[in-house]
């Protein structure tokens, strides 16, 4: 490979990997003052509806732009143009066929999956949120094809303006709705559903968007197809048989991960419909779960996974060539990275919690206290989720598919074990976060097992997990001080948390750079890894 080739796809991945961070935030951001006008009841409705739709997602779209990009993207660097055609083709009868039975589901099965999670007002959402993943299928196989083709930049196009389009009309929707029908009984159903709305929005505008660019280059595709002279015809068996087993594999693993969040979502409904509490206050509950909670713990999930994901490729490449010291190099580098982001984040929501939820979630009310000891208690989720997600692809991308599969559907079968017995005991709402801790521990040991073993890779402990985690508690102990100090001193709560936060950010920065944590080398592979180093020598770190 030569260095342009080299630097033009470090390029491309870096614009995929910062749209994906960007929309991230986005989805973030606009959360907060959705949560704030839907209130506790209506998160509720929402975040249960949004997990049985992620799930259909999952089955119909999730895995198409990996998958349909890796055996495009195989094809074409081997001159066949007929076959990446008719993959493409293939792809595109898979989606409509999947996006057809997600559509079904969720619209027409919306009243029978609403007396299932015991949930009243559930199919409004859902039947907002069946055509979406519909839609979506379609948008994974165009993304997938343009990505195999070796361009991000419509993909990353596309999902900005997707997350654009849903952050604004989300907001709008909810708070119109609301107060039409605020009123009534009803009011969180419709409020939820106002939320959905821009979910199809963002995903009707990013489908235009994909059409129109794939439709340009339709008359490339068949020139291209034309061109051919590999010789190489596998027909239409073959290719929709390679896809499969690509797609199989992910769908598989990303459905695990996905269905443990909506059978918790079931148990709890079931279970505690049996207490003495009312269905508005089990709702409300389930809602702070799910909204508060979960988007705070994810948030630094999905940067570190996107940012680690941009060395991934590299990770790829050097397995197919066989270099077993490489490979294992990009690992470290891959996984440290990781880790240099998780540990700190989960720290930081361990130590600003309280001051977290009275800020962005002020609609909280009486669920505030058990907002901010789920996220004080659950903090170490994020660590968990973003280790066995790296680790995950790390499996996949070195053509161990089924292994993280297996992984998963073992620790699946122990979280609902956990859960189940967990709620009968009693627990309520902390059984759902202890099985949220659990789940991604098993899948994270086993993983890290499996890479030892499969990939005869040694795990440096204290490089890797030991000195980001040290860092990360001193940045910790700083914070809480600077927090705790200037609450007693001015009682404002805003100044307080700013001031905490950039001392956090500063001190974090300097010891972990202290530390020699990361080689020259390991630095310079980084996003802007050239930057940092530059930096850490002129402050003679």
């Amino acid at each position: 490979m030569s260095r342009e080739t080299k630097n033009t796809l470090l390029l491309q991945g870096s614009i995929l990997a910062a749209a994906g961070i960007f929309t991230k935030l986005i989805g973030f951001l606009y959360r907060i003052p959705m949560a704030n006008l839907l209130g506790n009841r209506g998160n509720g409705v929402y975040s249960v509806a949004f997990g049985i739709y992620t799930v259909t997602l999952t089955l119909s779209s999730m895995s198409l732009p990996t998958a349909v990009s890796k055996v495009v993207s195989a094809r074409l660097a081997r001159g066949e143009g007929r076959n990446a055609a008719r993959v493409l083709a293939i792809a595109l009868l898979f989606a409509l066929v999947m996006g057809m039975f997600s559509f079904s589901l969720l619209y027409f099965g919306a009243d029978m999956l609403e007396g299932l999670y015991s949930t009243a007002g559930l199919h409004r959402p859902l039947r907002v949120l069946a055509p979406t993943s519909f839609l979506f299928a379609f948008l994974g196989v165009m993304r997938g094809y343009t990505q195999g083709s070796g361009t991000m930049v419509p993909t990353a196009v596309s999902q900005v303006v997707d997350q654009c389009f849903n952050a604004v009309i989300s907001i709008v929707a909810a708070w119109a709705l609301i107060n039409v029908y605020g009123a009534t009984e009803e009011a969180s159903s419709w409020g939820a559903m106002g939320g959905t709305l821009g979910t199809l929005a963002g995903a009707v505008t990013s489908f235009l968007f994909m059409a129109a660019y794939m439709l340009r280059r339709v008359p490339e595709i068949r020139l291209r197809a034309r061109r051919d002279v590999s010789g190489q015809d596998e027909g239409s068996a073959l290719a929709a048989r390679a896809l499969a087993l690509t797609i199989l594999p992910i769908v598989f693993s990303q459905t695990i991960y996905q269905i443990g969040y909506t059978i918790d979502d079931v148990l709890f409904s079931r279970f505690m419909n049996g207490t003495d509490l009312s269905s508005s206050v089990i709702t409300s509950m389930q809602g702070v779960f799910n909204t508060q909670y979960n988007q705070m713990v994810n948030l630094p999930v999905s940067i570190a996974t996107a940012m680690a994901m941009t060395l991934m490729p590299s990770i790829v490449a050097s397995h197919v060539k066989r270099e077993g010291r490489e490979v294992r190099h990009k690992i470290t580098s891959t996984v440290k990275f990781n880790m240099a982001i998780a540990f700190p984040c989960a720290v930081g929501l361990a130590v600003l919690a309280d001051p977290i939820m009275a800020l962005l979630f002020p609609s909280l009310g009486s669920y505030h206290d058990m907002a901010a000891h789920l996220l004080q208690a659950g903090s170490s989720a994020a660590v968990f989720y973003a280790l066995s997600t790296i680790t995950t692809s790390i499996l996949q991308g070195t053509n161990h598919m089924s292994v993280p599969v297996l992984h998963s559907a073992v620790s699946l079968v122990l979280h609902i074990a956990l859960v189940v017995g967990m709620l009968y005991a009693g627990w309520g709402v902390w059984a759902l976060l202890v099985g949220n801790v659990i789940f991604p521990l098993i899948v994270c040991l086993l993983n890290c097992r499996a890479v030892s073993r499969l990939l005869r890779y040694r795990w440096n402990v204290a490089a890797i997990f030991v000195i980001p985690l040290l860092c990360a508690l001193i940045m910790g102990a700083v914070c809480w001080g600077v927090y705790a100090l200037l609450i007693k001193l001015t009682g404002m709560m805003i100044p307080a948390f700013a001031a905490a936060f950039v001392a956090a950010v500063a001190v974090y920065a300097l010891v972990l750079l202290k530390s020699h944590c990361f080689s020259r080398r390991e630095l310079r592979e980084l996003p802007m890894g050239d930057k940092i180093l530059r930096l850490a020598i002129r402050l003679h770190l």
